[in-house]
């Protein structure tokens, strides 16, 4: 059903470039509607996000904005406030609007501690690694560093250089340590000593997801608890080998739907219906819940 819209409606909306792919409107649509709330959300490619945030500004009806490529770092420069998590990390996903002061938080990296919630998983004292040191990695591995209690965080990455300079970023804030390596020539002797696996590379994505894997199937071990940020397909390669060796694993989607839950909840200030929003997900990718 249609929401009504009236003079009370609460607007909020993801800007990126593109964005026609997004499946944040299903998702949030479908979470205002569960709650019973007046708020509607939608879409829009963005190329001045400067002028699109000052718009937002104005408008004291345009309650909240998620912010995906290519705009994550640009818009800092225009919110009046920025979360300490996302001073640290260097980007924000989302943009409040309270009564004209815009806030900006980033949401990926402690969804994802949320997913390990849910899936009943606490860091707390497990040494994790990541698989990549890309962007989709950058917010994830801050917050298990940050505030998850883990007992270290390494990155791995096909270039050792990013691995290193996003090891050198995340470290002056990390309690616990911070390490580097090559993906390809350390994998197996990290493998053997860290309880998490993070796989934050886009290896295993659809379409060229075919027995796609970027470490040995043979290093994983059941004690691994293995999350792979990629969630299309739902089950991708890494997934599948480390489920028939019997490690804990978390889905891709899981990160999505968490992130989204904590967007709706600063938004509106309710707690957000999570099983709409994941069941949502999961029949806009076609999968079964």
């Amino acid at each position: 059903m249609s929401p009504v819209i009236t003079t009370q409606t609460q607007f909020c909306a993801v800007i990126g470039n593109p964005v026609g792919h997004s499946l944040s409107p299903a998702i949030h649509n479908a979470a205002f509607e569960a709650a019973g709330l007046n708020y509607i959300y939608g879409a829009f490619r963005v190329e001045d996000v400067g002028a699109c945030l000052q718009g937002m500004r104005a408008m004291a009806g345009f309650r909240g904005l998620s912010i995906t490529i290519p705009h994550k770092v640009d818009a800092m420069a225009h919110v009046d406030e920025l979360s300490p998590m996302a001073r640290q990390v260097g980007c924000i996903n989302t943009v409040t609007n309270d009564n004209g002061r815009l806030l900006g938080s980033v949401t990926d990296g402690t969804g994802t501690l949320r997913a390990f919630k849910h899936a009943k998983v606490d860091p707390a004292g497990k040494k994790v690694v990541f698989l990549g040191a890309g962007g989709a990695v950058r917010a994830v591995a801050f917050a298990f560093a940050v505030e998850s209690g883990c007992a270290g965080v390494t990155l791995l990455a096909r270039d050792p250089k990013k691995a290193a300079a996003l090891a050198g970023d995340i470290a002056p804030y990390a309690p616990c340590s911070v390490e580097f390596g090559h993906l390809a020539d350390d994998i197996e002797s990290i493998m053997a000593n860290h309880d998490i696996v993070v796989q934050g590379t886009p290896v295993g994505m659809y379409p060229k997801h075919e027995n796609a894997l970027c470490i040995p199937a043979a290093t994983l071990r059941p004690e691994h608890i293995v999350f792979d940020m990629v969630y299309r397909p739902l089950e991708t390669t890494l997934i599948q080998e480390a489920r028939s060796r019997g490690c804990t694993t978390i889905f891709g989607t899981e990160m999505l739907v968490q992130q989204a839950a904590e967007q709706f909840e600063t938004w509106t200030g309710a707690e957000a219906p999570v099983g709409v929003m994941r069941d949502t997900l999961l029949d806009a990718l076609g999968a079964s819940s």
